[in-house]
């Protein structure tokens, strides 16, 4: 940085120095002119370069850390997978319940393994603008709707307790998107809540209102342990997960709400959240509302 700019600089004032002096002098004048007209060039062109490195430096970090999170999701499975097939291999397990427990394990990291692939896969279909969006009105009770049916269906299969889901639309609500992908978007939402609200008292609250004339808000609450303020913004990252879920051993591959805002973006609203320790979170989804007349 002194290499480029000490130079630069003792050359500014010497073209400084040659206006002021060179009087009607045309020649000084000319000098003057060129000396600061070639030292603002080599401020932009350093400036712009810095920019360049910088961020070329940035990406270079972001996907490193993106291909290291992947190999970590990967190498978990992978090396139960491997395990157990040794196992088997080796004949080291005799009892037939014994064996039928090694497949069931292996078949459960192959549907873990399967899920993260497709995750990532339609999180990179998103990102890159090449998902193809059934774009029509649709209604906000549509959407809701059909994510609490995969919610259920999702929580039947896990044989989760009962949760106690209380649903308040405003009625008249359409926007103008994907339903699928939207219904999609609350039941990752919904998900999230159900993992990090409380076991003994799950309660969780969807609501819809208009946010102001032209926007329609989604909002998914529970009273689970809640999100420490530093980390609200990195939660939407891919791979990123709260201290909260890390110390309590929640499952999950920390794409859910990355896929949650990638959809959000790609339908022209936006996401937050809000969130207390020990007093639940709120995430709210907020899109363009659809008027017929429009």
């Amino acid at each position: 940085m002194l290499a480029a700019l000490v130079p630069t600089i003792l050359m500014s004032a010497t073209g400084i120095i040659l206006l002021a002096t060179g009087g009607s002098k045309s020649m000084a004048v000319v000098g003057g002119i060129l000396v600061l007209a070639f030292c603002a060039t080599a401020l932009a062109g350093y400036t712009l370069g810095n920019v360049f490195v910088t961020r070329g430096a940035n990406l270079a970090a972001v996907q490193n850390e993106f291909l290291s999170s992947v190999s970590h999701e990967l190498r978990t499975p992978l090396t139960s997978i491997r395990m157990f097939i040794e196992t088997l291999r080796d004949d080291r397990v005799h009892e037939p319940a014994e064996r039928q427990r090694c497949l069931t394990v292996i078949n459960q990291e192959l549907s873990r393994l399967d899920n993260l692939v497709g995750k990532l896969i339609e999180l990179s279909k998103i990102e890159s603008h090449n998902a193809v969006f059934d774009r029509r009105p649709v209604t906000v009770e549509d959407i809701v709707r059909d994510a609490l049916a995969a919610f259920e269906a999702l929580r039947f299969d896990a044989g989760a307790a009962t949760v106690d889901v209380r649903v308040d639309l405003a009625p008249g609500l359409v926007v103008h998107g994907d339903r699928a992908a939207l219904a999609q978007a609350v039941g990752n939402l919904l998900s999230n809540a159900w993992k990090y609200t409380r076991p003994d008292d799950k309660k969780i609250q969807v609501t819809a209102t208009t946010s102001d004339q032209d926007h329609v808000s989604i909002a998914v609450t529970d009273n689970g342990v809640g999100i420490s303020r530093p980390e609200q913004e990195a939660v939407f990252e891919k791979f990123t997960r709260g201290s909260a879920a890390l110390d309590g051993g929640t499952p999950g591959s920390g794409l859910g709400l990355a896929i949650v805002r990638a959809i959000v973006k790609a339908h022209r609203g936006k996401v937050d959240v809000r969130s207390e320790i020990d007093r639940g979170t709120r995430f709210r989804i907020t899109l363009p509302r659809w008027r017929e007349a429009a």
